[in-house]
Protein backbone atom coordinates (compact mmCIF):
# COMPACT_ATOMS: atom_id res chain seq x y z
CA UNK A 1 0.00 0.00 0.00
CA UNK A 2 1.25 3.78 -0.78
CA UNK A 3 0.94 6.76 0.84
CA UNK A 4 -1.19 8.08 -2.19
CA UNK A 5 -3.87 5.02 -1.58
CA UNK A 6 -4.20 6.00 2.15
CA UNK A 7 -5.10 9.45 0.97
CA UNK A 8 -7.83 8.75 -1.29
CA UNK A 9 -9.48 6.72 1.16
CA UNK A 10 -9.21 8.68 3.97
CA UNK A 11 -10.87 11.95 1.53
CA UNK A 12 -13.11 9.53 -0.25
CA UNK A 13 -14.82 8.68 3.41
CA UNK A 14 -14.20 11.87 5.42
CA UNK A 15 -16.26 14.39 3.19
CA UNK A 16 -14.65 17.31 3.19
CA UNK A 17 -11.42 16.52 4.72
CA UNK A 18 -7.75 17.02 3.51
CA UNK A 19 -4.97 14.27 4.49
CA UNK A 20 -1.47 14.38 4.38
CA UNK A 21 0.12 11.31 4.15
CA UNK A 22 4.15 9.74 4.28
CA UNK A 23 4.88 6.28 4.53
CA UNK A 24 4.49 3.14 2.42
CA UNK A 25 4.41 -1.11 3.05
CA UNK A 26 2.10 -0.97 5.67
CA UNK A 27 3.25 1.99 8.45
CA UNK A 28 2.03 5.01 7.89
CA UNK A 29 1.89 8.69 9.08
CA UNK A 30 -1.80 10.59 8.46
CA UNK A 31 -2.41 14.29 9.63
CA UNK A 32 -6.25 15.17 8.70
CA UNK A 33 -7.70 18.45 8.37
CA UNK A 34 -11.54 18.93 8.21
CA UNK A 35 -14.54 20.83 9.71
CA UNK A 36 -15.71 17.09 10.93
CA UNK A 37 -13.25 17.50 14.06
CA UNK A 38 -14.70 20.51 15.32
CA UNK A 39 -15.81 19.87 19.16
CA UNK A 40 -14.88 16.00 18.96
CA UNK A 41 -12.35 14.48 21.72
CA UNK A 42 -9.60 13.34 21.03
CA UNK A 43 -10.76 9.74 21.04
CA UNK A 44 -13.85 10.14 18.65
CA UNK A 45 -10.92 12.05 16.58
CA UNK A 46 -8.80 8.82 16.16
CA UNK A 47 -11.93 6.70 15.82
CA UNK A 48 -13.35 8.12 12.84
CA UNK A 49 -9.96 8.50 11.28
CA UNK A 50 -9.53 4.40 12.02
CA UNK A 51 -13.02 3.52 10.59
CA UNK A 52 -11.82 4.78 7.35
CA UNK A 53 -8.59 2.18 7.68
CA UNK A 54 -10.01 -0.85 9.33
CA UNK A 55 -10.19 -2.87 6.26
CA UNK A 56 -7.16 -2.26 5.26
CA UNK A 57 -6.00 -2.95 9.01
CA UNK A 58 -8.03 -5.91 9.56
CA UNK A 59 -6.24 -7.19 5.62
CA UNK A 60 -2.46 -6.58 7.29
CA UNK A 61 -2.30 -3.74 4.54
CA UNK A 62 -1.63 -1.31 7.07
CA UNK A 63 0.20 -2.20 10.31
CA UNK A 64 0.99 1.07 11.90
CA UNK A 65 -0.52 4.20 11.84
CA UNK A 66 -0.28 7.78 13.20
CA UNK A 67 -2.79 10.30 13.25
CA UNK A 68 -2.98 14.09 14.01
CA UNK A 69 -6.03 15.69 13.44
CA UNK A 70 -7.07 19.34 12.80
CA UNK A 71 -9.78 21.49 12.36
CA UNK A 72 -9.08 23.95 9.64
CA UNK A 73 -8.29 26.75 12.21
CA UNK A 74 -6.33 24.75 14.28
CA UNK A 75 -3.99 23.68 10.51
CA UNK A 76 -3.86 27.29 10.04
CA UNK A 77 -2.51 28.43 12.70
CA UNK A 78 0.37 25.87 12.73
CA UNK A 79 1.51 27.16 9.66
Amino acid sequence: MQAEDVKQILEQQLEGCTAHTEGEGCDFKVTVVGDVFAGLTPVKKQQLVYACLSDQIASGAIHAVTIKTYTPEQWSALS
